[in-house]
């Protein structure tokens, strides 16, 4: 489609509505859907009839009509790995037909603003959200990862982030056995979904080149994680750090025989190697004013620290974690799409953008990349029927784009519109969301920082920002 059509489409499209935009209790009907001229009813913010014009129930007049002649229609995008750090953020997201996101790294107010976003207090996508992490020392530890080192330890912190109304654990890579122990057994015992990267024990001098890890990946198999998180992470855990294509695969097939789902995180790593290759000019691009200037303070060591780092190297090892993805993918493992937004330099929405077309790249078809944001994430998430789809039942969460993403991904790029629980955004309200998304409220991101430390014993000095 040339510029100046699909110039006309944008006019066209916002001519459309035919009402302010609709409230999730309004009517929205979209008509003139595919070769097929089809229909969509939204009520009450969910979608209550897709097929035929003909075919319509009888219902009220719509509050909002849109016209989707030549337009293509996706469900709402879902990011299996991210994390916001402010409201402000949440913006982004919807700007880039991200209506779902899963963050990582809990702490108190995010079950405050999953609980406002749900009630339509606060706009943003969908909020599913982990515990704090869980880890014990090591070289992998983070300032906001709540330490346990015990059986016991680990029992006691899940015990805390049920009771506190989490219902999913995360796990990092130091978790010792006793204290990964600890964890599995109390979070099976309260049926917590468990995700996060596979505890690998303490890293003994040696480890993994010199001496195996006191964990063996193929021990954390048969835990029924909703996911595993990061490529990286499995190549450095279950290939000892050293790449091997026939272990590789023999991997890959112990993954998909335990029907365990991956999130690759592709863009992750592919983000720090153009940090390196730009000598981080990378992390002042466009879009970068969306990331927290709060929690970006913290990574600011971590930047520089890749700006220093061997671009041929470090580009060779992402070039084997997208061939270990296409291994994943032919073995049959359930892959979903996440971006570990929110820190580093990976931008809130975008990034996922970034990482549906990696995994292009790296062998998958646009359809199958697509379904790693959609159909695929809700299937891990247990809300397959519900996210990810646009039939009958499905809450009404529908991307608008100009051209076919399927044919070409670039398109995914540029959101003509969006429903978001049956509210509309047009253009302009896309716009909005991104100019909001970048207007952070630093005093309330460091109170809520503050006190989620806090809440998980490891209370923050302010100082450490340097705020």
């Amino acid at each position: 489609m040339t510029r100046k059509l699909a110039l006309v489409s944008e006019l066209a499209l916002a001519l459309a509505v035919l009402a302010a935009p609709a409230a999730a209790q309004d009517f929205v009907l979209i008509d003139n859907i595919g070769p097929d001229a089809g229909s969509i009813l939204i009520e009450d913010g969910t979608i209550v009839f897709n097929g035929p014009s003909d075919g319509l129930p009888p219902h009220q007049t719509p509050t909002t009509r849109i016209d989707a002649r030549g337009l293509h229609l996706l469900p709402g995008l879902i990011d299996m790995h991210v994390h916001v750090w402010s409201e402000a953020g949440l913006g982004a997201y919807l700007a880039h037909g991200v209506t779902t996101v899963r963050n990582l790294s809990g702490m108190p107010f995010h079950l405050r603003m999953a609980e406002a976003v749900e009630a339509g207090q606060l706009t943003g996508p969908h909020l599913f959200t982990s515990g704090p992490i869980l880890n014990s020392p090591g070289p992998n530890a983070q300032i906001n990862h709540q330490i346990v080192l015990t059986r016991e330890d680990g029992r006691e912190a899940v015990r805390a982030q049920a009771e506190a109304g989490y219902t999913r654990i995360k796990t990092y890579s130091n978790l010792t056995a006793d204290a990964w122990h600890g964890v599995l057994e109390e979070a099976q015992a309260r049926g917590m979904a468990l995700t996060g990267h596979t505890p690998e024990g303490e890293r003994l001098e040696g480890i993994p080149h010199e001496r195996p890890f006191q964990i063996p990946f193929a021990d954390i198999l048969d835990a029924e994680w909703e996911t595993i998180e990061h490529v990286e992470s499995i190549y450095f855990h279950g290939l000892s750090d050293q790449w091997d294509d026939q272990a590789a695969r023999a991997l890959a097939e112990r993954i998909a025989s335990a029907g365990t789902p991956v999130t690759p995180t592709l863009v992750a790593h592919r983000n720090l190697v153009n940090v390196a290759v730009t000598r981080g000019e990378f992390a002042q691009r466009p879009g970068m004013e969306w990331l927290n200037p709060v929690t970006q303070a913290l990574q600011a060591p971590v930047i520089e620290f890749w700006a220093g780092q061997d671009p041929a190297f470090e580009s060779e090892r992402a070039d084997h974690y997208a061939n270990f993805t296409a291994m994943l993918r032919d073995a049959g493992v359930l892959l979903v799409a996440g971006s570990d937004a929110g820190i580093f330099t990976n931008i809130p929405g975008a990034s996922l953008l970034d990482e549906l077309e990696l995994l292009v790249d790296a062998g998958l078809t646009p359809d199958q990349a697509i379904a790693s944001a959609t159909s695929n994430a809700a299937l891990a998430l247990g809300e397959q029927g519900r996210l990810g789809c646009l039939d009958a039942g499905c809450l009404a969460d529908v991307v608008f784009y100009l051209c076919d993403p399927i044919a070409d991904m670039a398109c995914l790029r540029e959101p003509a519109g969006l429903i978001r629980a049956g509210r509309w955004y047009d253009e302009a309200g896309l716009a909005a969301l991104r100019a909001g998304a970048a207007d952070h409220d630093v005093e309330q991101v460091l109170a809520d920082l503050m006190a989620g430390m806090e809440a998980q014993g490891t209370p923050l000095d302010p100082a450490v920002l340097g705020m």
